[in-house]
C-alpha cells in the first residue's frame, strides 16, 4: 500500500497555514511547546559531554555518500551549496515541493541574493572544467575537472529514501493562533517533514535539525519516527545554523563554531562524528563542538537573544544621549574598547529585524513561561519592547520635526531590506516605520532599496498594508527603481537600512571595509595541492582585479534558458541597476538640491556625517546624537 500524499515543501511553503493544525500532537511527551519539562528529567537527560570531537571518536566510522537537505530557502540552499563545494566526493540533493523555487535554483535566476553564493553554486551544481594557474611566480598547478555533486529536486520521498544524512532546513515561524500564539514556534511544518522522513528514510539514517526549533524538539522527531517505523534505527542530531543574511557564505566558509548535539549513546556519538567529518573538509576540528541535544537546540535561541539584547541595550542608551547631548557613537566606542564587552552589536539605530531575532526571543520567552520562569520571560520580553519602542520613537520624532503633520508632504524611505547586502525583508524595520508614518496621512511615501526588486516590495506592501496602500490603487506609497527619482521633491528622507550607498563618508565598519577591499591573494598556498577554499579565494581575488567572475576559466556551461525568458530580461535590468547601486554612492549634493525646504534627513542607521550634510543646507536628525541645531551655515 503506497504511503499517503506528502505535505513537505519549501521553508516558505511547506504546508497551507490556512488549513493546517497549529498545535503539536499531545502524545509527544517532552516538548516544552506543550508542557514544561520537570527539572529532575533534565538532570537525568543532560549528562556532561566532552566538548571536542577529537576526544570522542568511536569506531567504526559511519560512511556518508548521500545527503538530502529538505528545504530550499535561505538556510537550506546556501548550506547545501557550501557542503557540496567542499566535499566533491558527496552527492547532496536539496528537495522542496515548491517547483518554482527548485527551478530557480537549477537556473541562472537564483531565488535569493547572497554575496559569494554564485561561484560556489556554479562549481558544485554545474561541475567545473580543468584549468591551470600559477601557484607562485613560476609554478603552475593543474586543477582537474569536477563533476556536479549538488542537485535540486521536487522528488522529496525518493531523495530522502536514498540519503545517509537528512538535513531539516524548513521554516519555523511563530504561531499565529491557538495556544502560545505570538510566542510559541509553529511546529506544523516540522511535524509534516518529520512524518515524511519517518515514512521514507532508510534504516540507520541520521536526521539533523538545521532549523531553529524549540528546546526538546529532538524528542518530537524521535517519537514520530518510532511511531511510523518502530523496528528501524535512526539517530537525531541538532546542528543549528548561525547564518546572517548578507554574510551567510562567509559564516559558512569561516564559522566561529559548528555545534553538533547528539545523544550520549555510542550510536549517537558515532552519528555526530559522521556529520563532523562532513564539516571537517573545511572547518578546523577545534571549531567543531559537540554537546547534548538540548544544549545544542537552546544555544541557537540564546545566541540570537543575546545579540538582540545588545542592540536593545545600546538603543535604550541612545535615548539618554539625545536628552543630555552625548553622542551615542562616542559612547559605543568607549564601551566597546572594554575587552570584556567588545564592540560588536553596539551600533544604535531603529532596531533589529530579520527572521531570527524576534522569533527566537519569543520562543525563549515561551520556553521560560512553560517552565514557570515568569521573571525570565519578562526580562527577554523587555528586549522586544525596547526594539518596538525605538521604532515608534523614531517615527514620532519625524512627525514632530515636520511641524507635527505629514499632510500634503512627500517622504522618502531609503532601504527596505532589514539590513545591508541582502534582499531579505522579513521583520524589516522599514515596514514598521512606514506603518507608523501612514497613520499621519502623507501625500506620498517613496520607497527605494538597492537590492530588493521593486515588484517584490510592491507585492509585500500590498500583503501587509492592504491592496489600497499603493499609489496605483489610490494609496500614498510608490516604489522606485532609481534613488534620485525617489528623493526628488521630497520633504524628508528617512534612512532605514545601513547600505554603503547611502553614506556620505567612508565607512569605518568591518563589514563595509571588507566588501570594498580587494580580497587578499592566498598564494603561496599552505600545501602543494590547494584546498577548495584557497582556490575560491584566488578566484575572488583575480575576479576583483581583472573584473571577470570566471577569472580561472573554471566554470562549466550554465543551464540555458528558453528563448524570451522573462527572468533573463528582468535579471538584465537587475544587473544594470544593482551594478550601479553597488558601485555608486548617492550624490548627496544632487539629492539636497532637489529637496523641499526646510531640507530634512532622518538618519535611522548612523550612516551620515551631520556636519557635511549641514554644509549642504540639510538638517539631519540621527539616533542618539546631536542633530542639526546650530550647525547650518
Amino acid at each position: 500500500m503506497p504511503p499517503p500524499p506528502s505535505t513537505v515543501g519549501s521553508d516558505d511553503s511547506l504546508i497551507d497555514p490556512s488549513t493546517a493544525a497549529t498545535t503539536p500532537a499531545p502524545s509527544l511527551t517532552f516538548s516544552p511547546v506543550l508542557h514544561p519539562t520537570k527539572l529532575h528529567d533534565l538532570d537525568n537527560l543532560t549528562t556532561p559531554r566532552i566538548a571536542s570531537l577529537e576526544r570522542t571518536r568511536p569506531a567504526p566510522a559511519f560512511k556518508v555518500k548521500n545527503i538530502c537537505c529538505v528545504g530550499a530557502g535561505y538556510v537550506g540552499g546556501p548550506t547545501a551549496a557550501v557542503m557540496a563545494f567542499q566535499n566533491p566526493h558527496l552527492n547532496i540533493t536539496v528537495v522542496d515541493r515548491d517547483a518554482q523555487r527548485i527551478a530557480a535554483w537549477q537556473s541562472k535566476h537564483l531565488p535569493l541574493y547572497e554575496p559569494g553564493l554564485y561561484p560556489i553554486l556554479r562549481v558544485a551544481r554545474d561541475g567545473s572544467k580543468a584549468c591551470t594557474f600559477c601557484a607562485e611566480h613560476r609554478e603552475e598547478i593543474a586543477l582537474s575537472a569536477r563533476l556536479p555533486n549538488l542537485f535540486f529536486s521536487t522528488e522529496v520521498s525518493r531523495c530522502i529514501s536514498e540519503a545517509d544524512i537528512v538535513l531539516i532546513a524548513i521554516n519555523t515561524p511563530t504561531k499565529a493562533r491557538g495556544v502560545g500564539a505570538g510566542r510559541a514556534t509553529d511546529m506544523t511544518a516540522m511535524e509534516a517533514v518529520t512524518r515524511e522522513i519517518a515514512l521514507h528514510a532508510k534504516d540507520g539514517a541520521i536526521l539533523v535539525e538545521k532549523s531553529t526549533v524549540p528546546c526538546r524538539t529532538a524528542d518530537l522527531v524521535s517519537e514520530t519516527v518510532r511511531i511510523h517505523r518502530p523496528h528501524l534505527n535512526f539517530e537525531v542530531l541538532s546542528n543549528p545554523e548561525f547564518l546572517a543574511a548578507g554574510t551567510a557564505i562567509t559564516n559558512l566558509l569561516e564559522p566561529d563554531r559548528v555545534i553538533i548535539g547528539s545523544s550520549d549513546t555510542p550510536n549517537g556519538l558515532r552519528a555526530a562524528n559522521a556529520l563532523a567529518d562532513v564539516y571537517a573538509a573545511w572547518v578546523p576540528r577545534s571549531k567543531i563542538v559537540t554537546t547534548n541535544l538540548w544544549s545544542s537546540e537552546l544555544s541557537k535561541l540564546v545566541a540570537n537573544s543575546m545579540l538582540a539584547q545588545r542592540i536593545s541595550s545600546i538603543n535604550s542608551i541612545s535615548a539618554i544621549c539625545e536628552k543630555v547631548g552625548a553622542d551615542i557613537d562616542d559612547v559605543s566606542k568607549s564601551v566597546g574598547l572594554d575587552e570584556r564587552i567588545g564592540r560588536k552589536y553596539l551600533k544604535a539605530g531603529i532596531g533589529f529585524g530579520g527572521s531570527c531575532f524576534k522569533k527566537d526571543i519569543l520562543s525563549l520567552v515561551y520556553l521560560a513561561q512553560s517552565l514557570g520562569l515568569e521573571e525570565v520571560a519578562d526580562y527577554w520580553t523587555q528586549v522586544l519592547d525596547i526594539n518596538d519602542w525605538q521604532r515608534i520613537r523614531f517615527a514620532k520624532r519625524i512627525i514632530k520635526c515636520l511641524n507635527g503633520t505629514l499632510s500634503m508632504k512627500k517622504l522618502t524611505v531609503l532601504g527596505y531590506a532589514f539590513k545591508e547586502d541582502t534582499s531579505d525583508t522579513r521583520e524589516s524595520p522599514a515596514l514598521e516605520t512606514i506603518k507608523q508614518l501612514l497613520e499621519d496621512g502623507p501625500s506620498e511615501i517613496a520607497v527605494y532599496d538597492p537590492f530588493c526588486d521593486p515588484a517584490f516590495i510592491r507585492d509585500e506592501l500590498r500583503r501587509f498594508l492592504g491592496p489600497d496602500a499603493l499609489k496605483e490603487s489610490g494609496g500614498p506609497i510608490e516604489v522606485y527603481a532609481d534613488a534620485y527619482q525617489a528623493c526628488a521633491n521630497s520633504h524628508a528622507i528617512i534612512i532605514t537600512t545601513d547600505c554603503d550607498k547611502f553614506r556620505n563618508t567612508p565607512s569605518s565598519s568591518t563589514t563595509a571595509s571588507k566588501h570594498k577591499a580587494i580580497p587578499e591573494d592566498p598564494r603561496p598556498f599552505t600545501h602543494i595541492s590547494p584546498t577548495e577554499t584557497e582556490i575560491l579565494r584566488l578566484q575572488t581575488h583575480l575576479s576583483s582585479t581583472l573584473g571577470s567572475s570566471n577569472s580561472l576559466d573554471r566554470f562549466a556551461d550554465e543551464p540555458a534558458c528558453e528563448a524570451g525568458c522573462e527572468a533573463c530580461v528582468a535579471d538584465l535590468k537587475k544587473v544594470e541597476i544593482q551594478g550601479r547601486r553597488q558601485t555608486e554612492t548617492l550624490d548627496w549634493n544632487r539629492v539636497a538640491y532637489h529637496l523641499q525646504k526646510p531640507k530634512w534627513v532622518f538618519d535611522g542607521r548612523g550612516v551620515l556625517s551631520v556636519k557635511e550634510m549641514a554644509a549642504l543646507g540639510v538638517r539631519v536628525e540621527g539616533i542618539g546624537r546631536v542633530g542639526w541645531s546650530g550647525m547650518l551655515p
